[in-house]
């Protein structure tokens, strides 16, 4: 009987070492249905937990052995018994991921991280989203602890300050890793962005290009990452010897275009317009920045706008946006990874925070203030 013939590194003690081996012909008859890990394993002549870690591509195991397990695996269309595998090893699998809004750039980029993440060490992520309010965050996480996932992946609502909720699924011995927006009350890791140095970074572009006058149209002052653009928005102004005007500071609520459009409206229609804005994120800006198109306003040069999260509709817009990338994929994936090494075994502090650094996205709207530049021509010309 004529064989196929493959070559893998067994691990022998402290060494990998060569091992060859056949496996069934084309015409050897099997029941694809039955087909079971042991069967796979037994006809590679390697042990089923070494079959097992190929099919997930172990880094232990040889490339080649995955391949030839991969190969079988492929061939008798075996699909592992999860329901089996869940019971044996008192795991779902399944993780759990609450966040604000699905589709939401940001969110969706942390949504890819996590389910990439996840995937590769064998879980699938279970999403669901609370559209910013605390009954919606409740009843997701709610259903979450009752489908049985393994541990949970969140990003509060903007709604949500104590969280017992969430700690009603710590209880229950399920880890939680906060993301993005979260809560201090919560004794969890963090995966966070740096607010602070973003919004710092933003408006301090701002005023190299020439704007004084910088509004600041804020999120709730319940939530944290909110609270930390508005204090990195304040620090800049200080050290560059603003002094911030109170009245150029708007609360938004729902984070909407909708605020945008109308406190930029109020602001440039009143008698101190400022001459810049600073917003929570792109969505608001984008708000800021119909209205100006709708005046005729000249962006930039007459008013420069920054917003906060790279948006894919910050990048096409007229004229482009500036704004603040938060890398969500990252966050997805750290947080995940987090979260992956907690229900492994490894000891994670509850107060363990890792912090994802900003970087500024510069486009057209922030570009240098008209009246400075003339100055500046006026002078070249004078000299």
């Amino acid at each position: 009987m004529h064989g196929e013939f493959f070559l893998i590194l067994r691990k022998s003690s402290n060494y990998f070492a060569p091992y060859r081996f056949p496996h069934l012909t084309r015409t050897t008859m099997i029941d694809k249905s039955k087909v079971t890990l042991k069967d796979i394993a037994k006809e590679l002549g390697i042990s089923v937990s070494t079959a097992s870690r190929a099919l997930k591509a172990h880094p232990d195991i040889a490339k080649e052995t995955v391949r030839a397990v991969k190969e079988l695996a492929e061939k008798y269309q075996y699909v592992p018994n999860s329901l089996a595998i869940s019971f044996r090893k008192k795991k779902t699998f399944n993780i759990g991921l609450v966040v604000p809004e699905i589709v939401h750039h940001f969110f969706s980029n942390i949504i890819s991280g996590a389910i990439a993440t996840a995937n590769q060490s064998g879980y699938n992520v279970m999403v669901s989203q609370s559209n910013d309010v605390l009954q919606d965050e409740k009843a997701a996480v709610n259903a979450m602890l009752h489908s049985g996932v393994d541990g949970l992946l969140i990003s509060i609502s903007n709604e949500t300050v104590l969280g017992e909720h969430i700690q009603e699924l710590m209880h229950a011995g399920k880890p939680v890793v906060q993301m993005d927006k979260v809560t201090d009350h919560l004794k969890t890791p963090q995966v966070i962005v740096d607010d602070f140095d973003g919004a710092y970074q933003a408006v301090q572009h701002l005023i190299q290009n020439g704007y004084r006058k910088i509004a600041h149209f804020r999120g709730r002052p319940i939530v944290k990452n909110a609270n930390q653009r508005y204090f990195g928005y304040l620090q800049a102004l200080k050290d560059a010897g603003i002094t911030p005007e109170k009245d150029w500071v708007k609360h938004c609520v729902q984070i909407n275009e909708a605020e945008g459009y109308r406190f930029a409206k109020e602001l440039l229609e009143g008698p101190n317009p400022p001459d810049a804005f600073f917003c929570i994120t792109d969505l608001v800006a984008l708000g800021v920045l119909r209205y100006l198109k709708e005046q005729k306003i000249e962006v930039p040069g007459e008013v420069g706008l920054m917003g906060f999260s790279n948006w894919k509709l910050a990048e096409i817009s007229s004229p482009a946006l500036s704004t603040v990338d938060q890398h969500g994929y990252e966050i997805g994936v750290r947080a995940t990874q987090m979260l992956l090494d907690s229900l492994a075994g490894a000891s994670i502090s509850s107060d363990a925070i890792t912090e994802i650094k900003t970087n500024l996205v510069i486009r057209e709207s922030s570009g240098r203030k008209k009246v400075q530049q003339q100055t500046q021509e006026a002078l070249v010309g004078n000299n």
